[in-house]
């Protein structure tokens, strides 16, 4: 038992899944390169990270469903339009130029954080908006495409899938939090971690630290995202997005 690397991604876990579940993405931050510095190959540590996220879920989810965060219906759509496309960037993830796709995604996410710096007013407030069969389409397609990229590139998709239900449905912060740890964190990370995982390989000696710093960070932070006004949860996403999305360009 190599108990330095256990103690060290518990501890690791614990943050990055704490300060994810406070603002709806970003685990990735720190958990994935941990697990690269620790001597995983990438395609192996990006299966044993997406194992670890799902406790992130599951932490959450006990949390928000106690605080009934979410609309059943709706909840459904957002699974419906979202696995499918973890499903198809898993697979694909072999194929795609990693440094190329990690360059783009990494320019977006710092997008993220600067055109939410910008909106003062952004995601303040729940205004539903696109409800009609043309918005859900749109929309569904949106959350399809962050799908692809969950699948494929796990550092900070999450933070997508939140700012997209608050640009397109109109959910303010701390609802699309809650329903981009729930679904996310749960479903499309544990749809990527059985397909990640028939491809690539899961390194099942670190998963129980992985898992308990996970759900742990995951129950804490979902917590705090609930007492806390919006105002907080957008200013630490605004941070989490451009550290995220810095990471990703740098390398």
């Amino acid at each position: 038992m190599d108990w330095f690397a256990q103690i060290t991604l518990l501890t690791v876990s614990l943050a990055a899944n704490a300060f994810s579940a406070f603002v709806g993405g970003g685990a990735g931050l720190l958990q994935l390169p941990a697990l690269l510095f620790l001597g995983l190959p990438f395609s192996v540590a990006l299966a044993t990270h997406k194992v670890a996220t799902v406790a992130l879920g599951v932490g959450a989810s006990m949390r928000h469903l106690k605080n009934r965060s979410l609309e059943g219906r709706f909840a459904l759509f957002v699974l419906a339009c979202g696995i499918p496309g973890v499903v198809a960037g898993a697979t694909v993830i072999v194929h795609i130029n990693d440094r190329a796709a990690k360059l783009a995604l990494g320019v977006l996410t710092v997008g993220l954080g600067l055109f939410s710096m910008v909106n003062a007013h952004l995601g303040q407030s729940a205004q539903a908006r696109h409800r009609d069969a043309a918005g859900y389409a749109g929309g569904g397609l949106g959350l399809f495409l962050i799908g692809v990229l969950n699948g494929s590139l796990t550092s900070g998709t999450g933070l997508f899938v939140t700012l997209w239900l608050i640009l397109w449905f109109g959910l303010d912060y701390k609802r699309a939090v809650a329903y981009t740890l729930v679904l996310v964190g749960l479903f499309w990370n544990g749809a990527g971690a059985v397909t990640l995982g028939i491809q690539g390989g899961i390194y099942w000696a670190w998963i129980p630290a992985l898992l308990v710093g996970s759900l742990l960070g995951g129950y804490a932070g979902a917590h705090l995202s609930i007492i806390k006004g919006n105002r907080l949860i957008k200013r630490v996403f605004e941070v989490v997005t451009l550290l995220v999305g810095a990471k990703l360009i740098v390398g």
